[in-house]
């Protein structure tokens, strides 16, 4: 009489996927939590505030004023005397082009209202200056 062996039946290794799936999504959470999606550019300053202030959708020219009230464009100091051949070049004849004005809120008002002068002098259509949202 020949016993035959019954073919045991092979166990598949599977791997955790539930507590990898966890830690997908919770780096996921962390890398969107944590990333900056609004990138500004320019210099620290803090700007006044309004309560009626809306977002700008439009491109500009931005000009920076400090503290002291020395005006940057892109994070590099610019004199106040090539400041208008600067935005003379960057505005290029056009006549709607927006120069936004973000004067730091503890600089004289003298010193904002100059650099004014200056971006109207050299052809700015539209001027804005800058505010941030107050509660």
């Amino acid at each position: 009489m020949l016993v035959h062996r019954k073919p045991k039946t092979r166990y598949q290794i599977q791997a955790p996927m539930t507590s990898l799936i966890d830690i997908v999504f919770m780096l996921l959470i962390y890398f969107l939590l944590t990333t900056n999606f609004m990138v500004d550019e320019g210099i620290k300053i803090k700007l006044p505030q309004a309560k009626a202030a809306t977002p700008q959708i439009q491109e500009e020219i931005t000009v920076y004023v400090d503290l002291e009230g020395q005006p940057y464009i892109r994070n590099k100091p610019i004199p106040h005397d090539r400041l208008f051949t600067v935005l003379k070049q960057k505005i290029n004849n056009q006549a709607d082009r927006l120069v936004v004005i973000k004067a730091d809120r503890a600089v004289m008002l003298n010193k904002a209202v100059k650099v004014m002068d200056i971006a109207k002098a050299a052809g700015a259509g539209r001027l804005c200056l800058a505010t941030e949202k107050g509660l």
